[in-house]
């Protein structure tokens, strides 16, 4: 079933619809990868933690990459320890660290002193560094990690000898959504002198960023982690997540309300950008399946909360789109849910998946779950 089929099957919008199909289609281009390179894949939660993805994902893929304590809790959970788990973040606490350092098989430190402070008091896991390469590749620097005064990872400039006693591996990660391996040729050639000089690490995780499914020839990345591999008898890791959900996921709404402000026909939607807040935050605008470039009539999509701002874009129509009507952003996987949230009360969307013909209801929130979010009287928290 796609996305365009599915309105007349879920009953109430918004609803987020997940298609478990599409999603493990997305990785047959990493198993390829994987089987000629020899590299292993992991699936980098924070695009979208559902823990039904991470079951889906479990069987084909070699472990997940997190970046918080939570994240690693249920990474841990759903891994059961079958899988690897690598975690890098410039936010480890230290009362955290002991739980952390358990479930997690790897661990790149993203600053010298993070290391100093935290690598002896943990046990079982091998330690790594973040490295920041300070080769950047992003137009917009909100996505650069290798930024002016970045906070992630450790500038490689300043690595000029040995590595400290116990370091095991190194972690880089320096693109979003690119459909091409020039910047990771680039970052692997300038890694090298360094790699040289420590032949006593065992691994290179090359972080994610790079939209496998989108890439033809994977030739070039599979000779670049050979040649590692040959040189430097090194474990690659690769850590996709917009590559693996972003384009298996839709976000179904309905017009509740249709009018026209200063000669533009606005349509309101019972979604808002709180359910896509990337919109907002780097001015996007989200694909839309009942859209017609070349329509004769245009119409603004705006979010209903009393946000100015909540708008997801002009788009053109065959026919306006009445109240009552349904509409479908899709390529809503990646970091949409996940940073979704409630602002003036309104609720977060329903979640459904999609395999074949089969739709299944997988979660819904209501009133009890913001309550419980503000509430004061329920315990006081959500415990630990």
């Amino acid at each position: 079933m796609h996305f365009e089929q599915i309105k007349q099957h879920i009953v109430s919008t918004p609803a987020f619809a997940i298609d478990r199909p599409r999603i493990l289609a997305n990785t047959q281009p990493l198993a390829a990868l994987r089987q000629a390179s020899g590299c292993r894949v992991l699936y980098s939660i924070k695009a979208l933690p559902l823990i039904d993805v991470l079951t889906w994902l479990k069987p084909v893929v070699d472990g997940f990459s997190v970046s918080s304590w939570f994240e690693a809790r249920l990474a841990s959970e759903v891994a059961s320890g079958q899988a690897s788990i690598h975690l890098t973040t410039p936010g480890l606490r230290d009362h955290e660290f002991a739980d952390i350092s358990q479930r997690c098989s790897h661990i790149s430190f993203n600053s010298l002193p993070q290391f100093q402070r935290l690598h002896g008091r943990g046990h079982g896991f091998s330690p790594g560094l973040r490295i920041n390469p300070k080769l950047s590749f992003a137009d917009d620097a909100r996505y650069d990690p290798c930024r002016l005064h970045s906070k992630l990872g450790i500038a490689i400039d300043t690595l000029t000898g040995r590595l400290p006693e116990g370091v095991e591996g190194l972690h880089f990660h320096t693109v979003f959504a690119r459909s091409d391996f020039a910047p990771l040729q680039h970052t692997l050639a300038a890694l090298t002198p360094l790699l040289a000089r420590n032949p006593q690490l065992k691994w290179l995780n090359v972080g994610g960023g790079y939209l496998y499914h989108a890439i033809a020839d994977q030739q070039a990345l599979i000779d670049s982690i050979a040649d590692i591999k040959r040189r430097h008898a090194l474990e690659i890791y690769l850590e996709p997540g917009n590559a693996v959900v972003n384009d298996a996921a839709c976000l179904l709404t309905s017009v509740i309300d249709r009018f026209v402000s200063d000669g533009q026909t606005v349509l309101v939607l019972d979604t808002s950008i709180n359910h896509h807040p990337e919109v907002f935050e780097y001015q996007r605008k989200p694909p839309l399946l009942e859209e017609n470039p070349q329509g004769r009539h245009e119409a603004l999509l705006a979010g209903s909360t009393c946000l100015a701002g909540d708008l997801f874009g002009n788009y053109r129509f065959d026919t306006l789109p009445a109240v009552g009507d349904r509409l479908t952003f899709t390529n809503v996987g990646a970091y949409t849910l996940v940073k979704a949230h409630r602002f003036n009360g309104y609720d977060l969307p329903t979640l459904y998946s999609i395999d074949g013909d089969q739709i299944t209801l997988l979660k819904q929130y209501g009133y009890r779950a913001y309550r419980v979010q503000w509430a004061l009287d329920d315990n006081h928290s959500g415990g630990v």
